[in-house]
């Protein structure tokens, strides 16, 4: 049994060979295997097959034993693919970590980013979404005040926070004392956090450049229609927003 057109396309393009989907093919159904058996087998040329058998096993396709001549085996496709997915995303942040590195500046100095952006944001999902975003793209500095307990927004940003704790950023959040225990803990981990009595105004400032300002309620009680928010690529009214923030960190309390 041969595999199917749609199956051999989609091994192609997560980065298998032809050579290398062939000789796959002929592990998974003989099981283990010499090179030359291999090579009959498949009808990859003898002069290639060590070259793909070396490829597979580098890319956790196929494994071998000991004996001699040596044999190879196929790893379960759910093992192959976890390897080949894992391996994308470090190569995709790998790569991601050098092109922003050297654009993100042109950018900046372009003139373009000169003319700030302000929305009005409304609903829960849609603030929501816009400061994971912003925490997401985060590269400096973050400054977070959340009015009142919201686990769900909390929860949501906690990989994120990680992520960024990870990549060295400085986190300082400000918290309402009605935020539960367990989430206190669970953001101190990753962040500075302090925690204020009657906190009503919210926000979030990025770089000392983005910011999105709380205009209602946040909170899991809140409706759609009652959820509003400013968000503006703006370095002035950041800096405003930033000092307002240290203003009020300055009598919050340290997570006991």
């Amino acid at each position: 049994m041969s595999i199917s057109d749609n199956t051999r396309k989609s091994l192609e393009r997560i980065g298998l060979t032809s050579y290398e989907i062939r000789t796959y093919s002929s592990l998974l159904k003989a099981g283990e295997l010499t090179a030359s058996d291999l090579s009959q087998k498949s009808g990859v040329p003898y002069s290639k097959i060590y070259e793909v058998l070396g490829s597979l096993e580098e890319k956790g396709w196929i494994g071998s034993d000991d004996s001699r001549p040596t044999k190879y085996f196929a790893k379960s496709p759910a093992t192959a693919l976890e390897a080949t997915k894992q391996k994308a995303a470090a190569d995709f942040k790998e790569n991601e970590n050098v092109i922003l590195r050297e654009l993100v500046p042109l950018y900046e100095k372009s003139g373009v980013s000169e003319r700030p952006d302000i929305w009005v944001l409304s609903g829960i999902m849609n603030i929501a979404s816009k400061i994971l975003e912003m925490v997401e793209n985060c590269r400096n500095e973050v400054l977070i005040a959340i009015p009142k307990a919201n686990e769900t927004i909390v929860k949501q940003a906690l990989p994120k926070l990680r992520q960024l704790h990870d990549k060295g950023v400085t986190i300082t959040i400000l918290m309402s004392d009605q935020m539960d225990k367990d989430s206190l803990k669970a953001i101190s981990r990753v962040a500075s956090v302090k925690v204020k009595k009657g906190l009503f105004g919210g926000g979030i400032i990025s770089d000392k450049r983005y910011v999105v300002i709380l205009l209602g309620p946040i909170s899991s009680e809140s409706s759609e229609a009652e959820s509003v928010a400013i968000w503006a690529d703006h370095a002035g009214l950041a800096g405003f927003a930033k000092e307002y923030f240290e203003y009020l960190l300055k009598d919050a309390k340290g997570v006991e």
